[in-house]
């Protein structure tokens, strides 16, 4: 299908945030030693990411690697997991500087606040990094804060604080199967905002079946009253596997209504448009000399991604509960010598690599530095969703990136995300 009928079609086909999509990738045999994997990278301007597998509640539309209310056992167990493996990759890549990190999950904010110092102090002493002076983001949900914990996490270093919200409105919430006490997200924005983080963002998701224009804006505005540095919102998907498709759920036929609703709005309120998803008041800075287009990313836990120009790799991936927890107790039982190799993962030859380049800059709304030479920038040009010289997403173009981005997906990698089968 050509980009024109699927634009017809009102096709919004999924997020693209890395490529390849996960589903593309397949065991690497033989398994690559790390050493050899990043032996020809930078490692002076790392971003290192860490995967916290944990979950208070299974939300409805959720199809995230993680599991849900695990016992303190397999927490623990986990996080010694996670750390043995963070030393054994340390030593084998041979880091110079981490310049960036982040926590995300799942919940990062499920661990207790014992967990979470050991987990900081740990990562110090395996890797170059001081989380005081870089940029931090952080994870977090409603109902797994208490001010004790934020003052925590602000004095390990995190100046990013995430709290996904999805809804301020208690009916979108009941049909997202997303569950929250009264109040309870109010009193988080309240908590959040007195710890004093350089900058809080909020998730929303945009949508469900009985969401219409007026209740997505009242949404919007009781976000707003807390004077976030940053929102992302999201256009509600109905995975595979996850809790609204056994219901036989689909997303209501507003989405394109939706977003244009809350850009209008935003930009009013003097936010910038970073991505489709994202906004951002000026002058926040989060930024270092780290760029995704160039540096490597070093993934810790059960279900991280790591990326090096040629190799990109994991654990293997799930959607349902026993497959999630196969996955992790296989993560928890490894060696060392097992944690410093990558055996599940895609190799990326030149055309893939000017790809993700590509799709990183373009559908991030900012120009592209090189010229792909793909007859499909063409097409963009002709529906008027780009323009050229240099190649850059029209503001029209930024509304369809979740159609855009997929077409322009190579044929192999297609290919591979139709074989799938997900568990």
């Amino acid at each position: 299908m050509n980009l024109a009928e699927r634009m017809r079609q009102e096709t919004y086909d999924g997020y693209t945030y890395a490529y390849p999509h996960k589903t593309a990738y397949r065991p690497l045999d033989p398994a690559v030693p790390l050493q050899d994997a990043w032996r020809a990278e930078n490692t002076s301007r790392l971003f290192l990411y860490v995967h916290l597998p944990f979950c208070e509640m299974r939300c409805g539309f959720c199809n995230l690697f993680t599991t849900i209310r695990p016992g303190q056992d397999r927490v623990e167990a986990t996080l010694q997991a996670i750390l043995r493996q963070s030393e054994s990759v340390s030593r084998a890549i041979r880091p110079e500087r981490v310049a960036q990190a982040a926590f995300g999950g799942g919940t990062p904010s499920y661990l207790n606040e014992d967990q979470l110092s050991r987990l900081f102090q740990g990562l110090q002493q395996h890797w170059p990094v001081d989380f005081a002076s870089i940029p931090v983001s952080f994870e977090t949900s409603p109902g797994t804060l208490t001010p004790p914990k934020l003052a925590l996490l602000r004095q390990l270093g995190v100046d990013r604080l995430s709290l996904g919200v999805q809804s301020f409105r208690p009916e979108d919430l009941a049909d997202l199967k997303r569950p929250q006490p009264p109040g309870e997200i109010e009193r988080a924005c309240q908590w959040i905002r007195e710890a004093g983080f350089p900058v809080f963002n909020i998730d929303l998701i945009y949508g469900n079946r009985l969401q219409d224009e007026k209740g997505w804006e009242q949404s919007l505005r009781q976000a707003l009253q807390w004077q976030p540095e940053e929102l992302y919102l999201y256009p509600l998907y109905v995975g595979k596997l996850t809790n609204l498709d056994r219901l036989g759920r689909r997303p209501g036929e507003r989405r394109r209504a939706l977003y244009r609703l809350a850009r209008q709005l935003l930009l009013s309120h003097g936010y910038q448009q970073v991505s489709m998803r994202l906004f951002r008041l000026p002058g926040v800075q989060l930024e270092t000399d780290y760029c995704c287009q160039q540096d490597g990313m070093v993934g810790l836990g059960p279900g991280a991604r790591s990326y090096t120009h040629e190799l990109h790799y994991s654990s293997e991936y799930a959607v349902g509960q026993p497959g999630v927890r196969a996955i992790i107790e296989d993560f928890c039982r490894r060696t060392p010598e097992e944690y410093a190799q990558a055996d599940y993962g895609f190799r990326l030859d030149e055309p893939e690599q000017n790809l993700r380049r590509l799709l990183k800059t373009l559908l991030r709304n900012q120009p592209l530095d090189f010229d792909p030479g793909l007859p499909q920038l063409e097409e963009l040009e002709q529906l008027g969703l780009a323009h050229k010289d240099p190649w850059r997403l029209t503001a029209e173009g930024l509304a369809w990136s979740d159609t855009i981005g997929p077409w322009l997906y190579s044929g192999p990698v297609q290919e591979r995300m139709r074989e799938y089968e997900l568990r």
